[in-house]
Parts: structure tokens; C-alpha cells; sequence
């Protein structure tokens, strides 16, 4: 499973041909949102004037109505707290919603789509891809 952070959706919207090439050839079934990534995506979009906001957020429940929505339960908080408590300790923390989108796609054993390297590669043990700057 290739599970999206909320920088591939964004530029999926914005039509980065990567993204959306690579998005489009998938399955939907193949494809997980963390519920944090649709939580920072609704939040950066209801910060926009509501006559923006509305067309924007229907076009994103639209997306992400047919992939499989990852809730945050109880194992992805043990493996947030392990995932913190690792890079708190090696003195390279990550914001606390990569570390639960990071857990997330780990719980779930899939690989994380993202272009926030600098953060997500720091995490042991995280499968991630970078579709924005590869070929």
C-alpha cells in the first residue's frame, strides 16, 4: 500500500505531472490516507476564504472518497511514542504530525509518499518514496 502524505495531495491539486502520473496509475485500493493528512489538508483549507474553501474541500473528499482512510489507533500510538521517544533521544525530533502519519504508515506496514524527506528519512525503520523529484 503507498500511503499519502498531505504534500503529495496538494501537489497532486496543483498538477504536478509526477505526482499526478504516478497517482493516476495506481489502483485506489492500493492507495491509504492517514486521518492526520486529511485533518492538515481540511485545516489549511478552511483557513481560505469560505467562496475558495468550498470548491477545494469538495474536490478533496471527492479524491479521497474511494481510498482507504488509515485511523489512528492504538498501535499507531505506541509506534508514535517509540518513534519520538528514538529521535528525542538521538536529538533529531520530527513535528508531532509526521510522527503520527509516520506511524501510520508504519502500522500499516506501507510505504509513505512524500516529499518531506529531511524529516521522514529520519525515522527508523519508515518505508518512504519520493515521487516529487524523481523520475
Amino acid at each position: 500500500m503507498w500511503v499519502l502524505d498531505s504534500n503529495t495531495i496538494s501537489y497532486y491539486f496543483r498538477g504536478d505531472s509526477q505526482v499526478v502520473q504516478r497517482l493516476l496509475a495506481l489502483r485506489h485500493a492500493d492507495l491509504g490516507v492517514p486521518a492526520i493528512v486529511e485533518y492538515e489538508l481540511r485545516d489549511g483549507l478552511m483557513r481560505l476564504p469560505q467562496i475558495a474553501a468550498e470548491p477545494r474541500l469538495a474536490a478533496l473528499t471527492q479524491m479521497l472518497r474511494p481510498m482507504q482512510m488509515l485511523s489512528f489507533d492504538s498501535e499507531c500510538a505506541a509506534l508514535a511514542a517509540k518513534i519520538r521517544a528514538t529521535l528525542q533521544g538521538d536529538g533529531n525530533p520530527i513535528g508531532p504530525h509526521d510522527t503520527l502519519i509516520a506511524a501510520t504508515a508504519m502500522r500499516y506496514q506501507a510505504t509513505l509518499v512524500t516529499r518531506n524527506v529531511r524529516e521522514f528519512s529520519r525515522v527508523p525503520g519508515l518505508h518512504w518514496v519520493n515521487w516529487h523529484d524523481s523520475a
